[in-house]
């Protein structure tokens, strides 16, 4: 690593290197990212959806952040050294006021990603995004290519046309994006024809095919019947292992990432970067960690000391909480599994109600994932295996632990 270039000033201009950026508080307190929902209403009613509230919510769009908020907000977050901000929803274009906070954004400085399914782009905002650009790819939820996978996906007619219209005037606009495929029973079926409009799109896609297979429940808890459809979207743990290993260098990479990150996490609650790499604005104005832990004791009011106070007192606070659950102390705390596992407090929060508890679905799907891998014999349980750093370790070396 090259050392630290010293701090630069102009007259209009200061220049600090990376290494020396923090936040008020300490060395090291950086947030390169914040989310900011900027609604839960949605013009679409996905059958995967976790979050959406009807678009013509009345309450919920009286309730949500003002124009003034959103932009004091703003401020703050570039002031306090935020590289980028990203914006996402419900369908954030919703908002009549959407080209405003964009533009401020952008001219504070800060790179914008933008969450949509572009069926709300029109010539203005895609003018808009081309000739001041967010500077990350916009991201696009596709929900099928044709018109009836698209309409029964997101349970709203029209809605396969509306996305083609938005997406043609991304491209007329020169406006990057990255299109992420949702994997639905109506959507299903066209995944090689995903991968080969990927592929064919003018000048390449931005990156390799972007799947998104549902497995989140309800963001707030709120319908026993809507969990109930959401959990029967989810792949087997079989289905959702096997697609992930097809894709090229797969293997590589995840046992590179295995030897990296692999080993039993402890009693300690949050090994993710929530709060630290990246935290959350709900669309009421409420602080939280991340976008999906939306726990009553995991999320505040913005006080009197705004973002910083969020940052420097709430969120250390958080994150030194640890598991009390009997279930998590005897699995997930011994399991070197758990960086390979989508088991965190926001999936807990979101299966069971509470920060500890085991999500026996990634249960299952990191253990057949470890078994494809070389680290776990059939009917093994990673909490109970002792020599995990030898089998990580000759994993990421080309040679297996027998199945059986």
């Amino acid at each position: 690593m090259s050392p630290a270039k010293p701090e630069t000033r102009s007259p209009y201009v200061r220049t600090v290197s990376l290494a020396a950026w923090s936040l008020p508080g300490g060395p090291g307190r950086r947030l390169p990212r914040l989310d900011i929902e900027l609604t839960e209403r949605c013009n679409f009613n996905c059958l995967h959806c976790t979050i959406n509230r009807p678009a013509d919510d009345d309450a919920a769009r009286a309730a949500e952040m003002s124009r003034e908020t959103i932009e004091e907000i703003l401020r703050q977050a570039a002031g306090l050294g935020v590289l980028s901000v990203r914006f996402t929803g419900g369908e954030p274009l919703l908002r009549p006021d959407f080209e405003a906070i964009y533009r401020m954004a952008r001219g504070l400085g800060l790179r914008v990603s933008l969450f949509t399914n572009a069926s709300l782009i029109t010539i203005r905002k895609a003018e808009l995004l081309g000739s001041l650009p967010p500077l990350d790819p916009v991201e696009v939820s596709l929900y099928g290519l044709s018109r009836d996978a698209a309409d029964a996906s997101t349970r709203t007619p029209g809605a396969g046309d509306a996305v083609a219209r938005g997406l043609k005037l991304l491209d007329m606009y020169g406006v990057k994006y990255v299109a992420k495929l949702v994997v639905l029973p109506p959507s299903e079926p066209e995944i090689d024809a995903f991968r080969r409009r990927e592929a064919a799109r003018p000048g390449g896609a931005v990156t390799r095919p972007s799947f998104v297979w549902p497995s989140d429940l309800r963001a707030r808890r709120d319908s026993r019947t809507a969990n109930a459809r959401l959990a029967g979207l989810r792949p087997t743990p079989e289905k959702a292992a096997a697609f992930a290993a097809a894709e090229a260098g797969f293997r590589d990479e995840m046992t590179a990432f295995c030897r990296a990150q692999c080993r039993p996490p402890g009693p300690g609650l949050f090994g993710c970067g929530a709060g630290t790499e990246t935290a959350c604005i709900d669309a009421y104005g409420r602080f939280q960690l991340c976008l999906r832990l939306r726990h009553p004791d995991a999320t505040t009011a913005l006080g009197p000391g705004g973002l910083a106070e969020a940052l420097a007192s709430f969120v250390p606070k958080v994150r030194q909480k640890k598991a009390r659950n009997a279930g998590y102390l005897a699995r997930c705390a011994r399991c070197f599994l758990k960086a390979l596992c989508e088991q965190c407090p926001a999936s807990s929060w979101l299966e069971h109600g509470r920060l500890d508890a085991p999500v026996d679905y990634h249960c299952r799907t990191s253990h057949v994932q470890a078994r494809a891998l070389g680290l776990l014999k059939r009917g093994e349980k990673a909490w109970l295996v002792r020599d995990w750093r030898r089998r990580v370790d000759a994993a990421a070396g080309g040679s297996h632990v027998r199945k059986s």
